[in-house]
């Protein structure tokens, strides 16, 4: 460790004092219990305002990749006008840095074993060293939060800097009311999930930490509820799990899993649903959009998915369709009207080819999927993987009959730079269970313009029909 024991309890001190040392930084205290058990010592990280004092940041370990877990390092804070950045790897030299997403096309200068960098705007970043992806820093810049509630104020649950548990101690879980604010300050730590179950009037934001929960935050039978700044570190299971809900609005939280079934953010059966500057790095799904599941019901509608960060340690970093409502007598359910636009896309690493596809649509279940645009998103090279997967088909695994179709889809300013070992695939399940009206404009793959499926490696199956490969102008 970086602190010796006696020197302790004034750095914690010195950290609380952190929170609003200065007008354009703000960092976090960090609960004394957790301090040396939460830490992770591979950098040292320092940040400042340009030609100001240098602050250090407490670096947080968080566990990464099921197949392979490994500890990597995370820190957060916020900050209002330009800041600089040291970063010090403390085992080893720095052979090379990377700096990602790429598209933010941040550059770094190295000196004495430590890499600064300017940042100009909030951001979130993974910092990588000697090409590792394993034991990374991901650095949270975040905007500085305005309208911070107190303890008394009325309808406000207030989580102050240090652990909470629950009192629902069996569940692990903070139940929430309807019509309340949730703050988690940034030097709380929660130890269980939070639960909106069947309310509305929702505001849950913070810089605060869910700490291996169950699942983040459930969102049940529930309207208007808005998530916004917390991260939740290595939950069992999801991330943000939704069922059956409206008027959902998801905005920059960070996240990380590592075991199975580790999904960021599921959504069954909702609708009218923002998400917007999440960084996702998890171990199964990244977002799912479905329709029925378990005890929810009914079709999803109007989600707009932006400016985000996805990491997929395994299966997709996008995943629509699986999940709907077969059961006899029902026609079936429909997933409409969703949206995906300014995504980076920083890892893809699947070696069942049942679960491939970063941009993946997999129509089963009696789904109808529709009107869909992807647009201005960039992937990155990934490990093992496809780049799109458009199928109706039947699950053996998870479903009880085929989709009943893919429908008006459009791929818009697309890249990929990497390799093509496994070919995207578009197939239908029959004749009346088809793929249909499937648009690639402007869709590059290491730098080239595809113009036919031949070029993008590209599988047509059966039962596609109306494939389109065109070139439009770009907007600058």
């Amino acid at each position: 460790m970086k602190i010796q024991l006696a020197f302790l309890p004034l750095l914690l001190l010195c950290l609380i004092k952190n929170v609003g040392y200065a007008q354009n930084i703000v960092s976090y205290s960090v609960p004394k219990e957790l301090y040396y058990a939460a830490h992770n010592d591979d950098f040292t990280v320092r940040v400042r305002s340009i030609g100001g004092k240098w602050q250090d940041l407490y670096e947080y370990k968080v566990k990464v990749d099921a197949d392979n877990v490994q500890e990597a390092s995370m820190v957060n804070f916020d900050f209002a006008k330009p800041i600089e950045l040291a970063i010090t790897k403390n085992n080893g030299d720095i052979h090379s840095v990377k700096i990602r997403p790429l598209s933010h096309g941040i550059k770094s200068t190295l000196t004495d074993n430590t890499i600064h960098f300017v940042l100009n705007k909030p951001v979130n970043l993974s910092v990588e060293v000697n090409g590792d992806k394993l034991h990374n820093l991901h650095v949270f810049a975040n905007p500085i939060l305005e309208n911070i509630p107190k303890a008394t104020d009325k309808n406000v649950m207030y989580f102050g800097a240090g652990t909470h548990f629950p009192k629902d101690s069996t569940g692990k879980a903070f139940i929430i009311p309807s019509n309340t604010t949730v703050y988690i300050d940034g030097g709380a730590v929660l130890k269980g999930k939070l639960v909106c179950n069947k309310v509305e009037n929702v505001k849950i934001y913070g810089r605060g930490i869910i700490d291996n929960p169950q699942r983040g935050i459930e969102i049940m039978h529930a309207k208007n509820i808005e998530v916004d700044g917390i991260v939740v570190r290595n939950p069992e299971h999801y991330t943000v799990y939704g069922g059956e809900s409206q008027g959902i609005i998801i905005k920059n939280i960070k996240s990380f899993s590592h075991k199975g079934w580790g999904d960021g953010i599921d959504l069954m059966s909702c609708s009218n649903v923002l998400i917007d500057g999440v960084f996702l790095r998890t171990s199964d799904d990244c977002i799912a959009i479905y329709a029925h599941r378990w005890n929810f019901y009914g079709n999803a509608k109007n989600i707009l998915v932006k400016n985000s960060t996805l990491w997929a340690d395994i299966a997709h970093p996008t995943n629509i369709g699986l999940h709907g409502n077969a059961e006899k007598g029902w026609a079936g359910d429909t997933i409409e009207n969703v949206t995906l636009r300014n995504i980076d896309i920083l890892e893809h690493d699947e070696d069942d080819r049942n679960y491939q596809g970063c941009l993946s649509i997999n129509a089963s279940d009696n789904n109808l999927v529709r009107n869909l645009l992807y647009e201005d998103i960039r992937i990155e090279k990934f490990q093992e993987g496809q780049v799109f997967n458009l199928r109706v088909y039947f699950n053996e695994k998870y479903s009880a009959a085929a989709g009943r179709g893919i429908q008006h889809v459009k791929f818009k300013n697309i890249t990929y730079q990497g390799n093509l070992d496994n070919p995207s695939l578009l197939q239908g399940f029959n004749a009346t269970r088809k793929v249909e009206d499937i648009v690639f404009e402007n869709v590059k793959i290491n730098g080239n313009l595809i113009l036919n499926p031949v070029a993008g490696n590209i599988v047509i199956g059966q039962h596609v029909k109306d494939v389109q490969f065109i070139k439009s102008e770009v907007k600058r």
